[in-house]
């Protein structure tokens, strides 16, 4: 049976030896195809839409219930991990989604107030980030964490297994019939991680109520959870709203507007752990400016042009920014809050996930309102350079403060 790390010095190759293996890769697929769901009314809007004769504004909030359900969910499941450990959270969690697409696939979903619904019980399946992240990371040691973390977080990449496959399974089979086909996966991972993960030994004591707010009484936390609404929201934001853009705006039919939305989500993904060793390079703060700067103009960019190829380009720089600005703030956290690390994950995430709620939700009201969907990309484009210039006050500060004391590029 493997064991958590004993305090032993490990070298670089010593990685796969330091903690514990499956755990690694059960919270991996938890996360993967947990993403998966999260996003998966996504994809299925332009169809939901049309059988329901939904407004833009609420295909928009359709969308965005399940982003902001799970930024609310995980600072319930970041509870609920310290109390009865992330294995038996992660499991619930699981059990709770898998029944609830079920249910939807077995009685239908005949009303908007229906996807509302499903849109909350997915935001189970976004709250995952609280359970699969710290049920890896708390098998290594210190200076493997970032790489367990990173590997463990790459799940983030399921939202694109969500553009690939679900609109084409819709057109072959109905929308409906997508709910509980995405139930086989999930109960196939479900059982492997019932198999393969273990709870890490050691784990910390159980946090009071109080202890889990009181970073937000240091204005640092409130920064960093506003940034991280920008580049996460902006992010997970876009991936549920693309279907319905390329669609809407260009015309194309859903699986075409699925692999679209596909390959900008594959680019913000795959960029978000070389966000972190960017900013482990050349400073945090540095790389977020500029992730600012680049997100801004290519979102504004998209609110002026006309064909497909402009945007599509113009979308994928914009994800490839956005998820080096994840990674980069997640370099941030720990140099600041590193005996709050836990507590502080949870609360920046849950800002990253209302961040995507204001942006899904914004393109939705501003397609009813205006006919266009340019004034909510300009608004969410201001947004990041709001950032942009509260980074620029607190930057001095932070590096004379906490940069140069620990002797790290901030």
């Amino acid at each position: 049976m493997a064991t958590a790390w004993n305090g032993a010095k490990d070298t670089p190759d010593s990685f796969w030896n330091s903690g514990h293996t499956p755990t690694l890769i059960a919270a991996f697929l938890y996360f993967d195809f947990a993403f998966m769901v999260w996003v998966l009314l996504g994809p299925l809007a332009p169809e939901i839409a049309t059988t329901l004769g939904l407004t833009p504004a609420q295909k928009g909030l359709m969308v965005a219930v399940p982003t902001l359900a799970g930024a609310l969910l995980r600072v319930v499941n970041g509870l609920l991990v310290d109390r009865i450990g992330p294995k038996r959270s992660g499991a619930i969690s699981q059990i709770i989604v898998i029944a609830g697409l079920a249910t939807a696939w077995m009685l239908g979903v005949t009303s908007f107030a229906g996807t509302l619904a499903l849109g909350v019980v997915l935001g189970f399946a976004g709250a995952s980030f609280a359970i699969a992240l710290p049920l890896a990371s708390r098998w290594y040691p210190p200076e493997h964490q970032g790489k367990a973390m990173g590997l463990a977080g790459m799940g983030n990449s399921g939202t694109v297994l969500a553009a690939l496959f679900a609109p084409g399974l819709a057109k072959l089979f109905g929308w409906n019939a997508v709910l509980g086909l995405a139930c086989i996966p999930l109960s196939l991972v479900f059982v492997a991680y019932m198999a393969m993960a273990k709870d890490p030994p050691n784990a910390p004591a159980p946090k009071r109520l109080g202890e889990y707010l009181s970073p937000l009484k240091q204005g640092d936390a409130w920064w960093l959870m506003g940034f991280y609404a920008v580049t996460f929201g902006g992010f997970v934001g876009l991936a549920a709203s693309l279907p319905i853009y390329f669609t809407d705006r260009f015309g194309l039919s859903t699986i075409h507007a699925g692999y679209a939305t596909a390959a900008c989500v594959f680019a913000g993904s795959l960029v978000r752990p070389m966000g972190g060793a960017l900013a482990d390079k050349v400073g945090g703060v540095k790389t977020l400016m500029a992730v600012f700067v680049v997100a801004a103009v290519a979102l504004a960019g998209v609110a002026s042009v006309t064909t497909m190829p402009a945007a599509l380009a113009l979308f994928v720089i914009a994800m490839l920014a956005l998820g080096v600005g994840n990674g980069s703030v997640f370099q941030l956290v720990p140099q600041r809050f590193a005996a709050e690390i836990g507590v502080m994950t949870g609360l920046v995430g849950m800002a990253g996930g209302v961040g995507g709620f204001y942006l899904a939700s914004s393109l939705g009201l501003a397609k009813q309102w205006t006919g266009s969907f340019a004034p909510g990309f300009l608004v969410f484009a201001a947004l990041a350079l709001v950032a942009l210039a509260g980074l620029v006050v607190v930057k001095a500060g932070w590096r004379a403060r906490w940069g140069t004391a620990q002797g790290v590029r901030i």
